[in-house]
């Protein structure tokens, strides 16, 4: 099977890559624009592997997508490629809208015209909002996005659902809880912490600390979508969660716990605007149609991901560079004092 992933370089997208091509029936075709998440160190394992091939496009082209379709052929798309850090989506939504909708329009128009066997539309939980205790998002629960992310995400989750039933197209969409995990953008909240951490630097929490996250390894989440892609049925959703739900002080302590750090370095700053107090939702649907249920446990996956943060100090200088750099320079030199001078590293949870 030929897969044509979208995002491929960034986070979940090289993890997807590199777990897939571990399977020797499937040949991988990585589209990406390397805006400043996606990072081709990502996939230097697997760079010269013979079942695969990167190319370098931006979804929001849709000359451009068409021309790859006609020349790839793949059987099925994996689409992870989306603007996805809340922050920017709320101080500079336009990006957000950009590539999440109309990325997400031009795949679906190619797709229609040059039909393939599936397509798995990769989500986030973030789009069921805010929920109070003890209730947890099932697959049927109303979407209640609270941020211009979520809300373009819950759009491009319903444009692909209505392309699946006006169009007939083999569609799935999936939302997932947190990940987290190895070569993970330093902008994330563990990310964030693990660096921080490392370096004796403050660790900034919004508000006081206890909104609480369902915590998803990042491995888990790709070998989720490789069994909806053998197993999912066309037209619906999954969810996948990680069974894990703890509040982010939580979270941050068990972090300074593993580095040896004090707890001193813990600095509350301003909350960000909307945020959402409660993540949590229901795997069960998944598990029933597939058989998957993650692997990792939390405390085994985290100390796993501070053993690689700690042992891959170039990459982590070489993304905090360049374009890393310019887009806080850009966004947030004017909210330091509001932020408590660390505005360059604002957390996302």
């Amino acid at each position: 099977m030929k897969i044509l992933v979208t995002g491929g370089a960034g986070f979940i997208g090289s993890c997807f890559v590199r777990l897939a091509l571990q399977n020797s029936s499937l040949e991988i075709f990585n589209v990406d624009a390397l805006t400043y998440a996606g990072n081709l160190e990502n996939l230097a394992t697997i760079a010269e592997h013979p079942r695969y091939r990167f190319v370098k496009a931006n979804i929001c082209e849709l000359d451009g997508l068409r021309g790859i379709f006609q020349e790839l052929q793949p059987d099925s798309v994996v689409h992870f490629a989306a603007e996805s850090h809340v922050d920017r989506s709320i101080f500079s939504p336009q990006p957000v809208f950009e590539t999440n909708l109309r990325g997400t329009f031009n795949l679906l128009e190619t797709v229609r015209a040059k039909r393939v066997e599936r397509f798995i539309h990769v989500s986030t939980d973030e789009v069921y909002g805010s929920l109070e205790p003890p209730l947890e998002a099932d697959e049927g629960f109303p979407l209640q996005p609270s941020s211009p992310y979520s809300a373009a995400k819950a759009g491009s989750d319903l444009l692909a659902l209505g392309y699946f039933k006006t169009y007939k197209l083999p569609i799935i969409v999936t939302r997932a809880s947190n990940n987290y995990g190895p070569f993970q953008f330093p902008e994330k909240l563990i990310p964030l912490m693990i660096t921080n951490a490392l370096d004796e630097k403050p660790l900034p929490v919004y508000g006081d600390g206890m909104q609480i996250r369902d915590w998803l390894f990042v491995e888990d989440h790709c070998r989720a979508i490789l069994a909806i892609l053998e197993k999912g049925r066309d037209g619906e959703i999954y969810n996948i969660g990680g069974n894990r739900s703890l509040p982010n002080k939580t979270v941050v302590d068990q972090i300074l716990a593993i580095t040896g750090k004090p707890s001193s370095l813990i600095k509350y700053v301003t909350d960000r605007p909307g945020h959402d107090r409660r993540y949590a939702l229901s795997s069960e649907k998944l598990t029933k149609e597939t058989g998957w249920a993650p692997q990792m446990d939390f405390e085994r996956g985290l100390a796993a991901t501070i053993d690689w943060y700690r042992n891959n100090q170039d990459w982590i200088r070489n993304v905090k560079s360049g374009e890393y750099q310019s887009y806080y320079a850009r966004n947030y030199e004017n909210r330091t004092e509001e932020l408590g001078g660390i505005a360059e590293n604002e957390p996302l949870s």
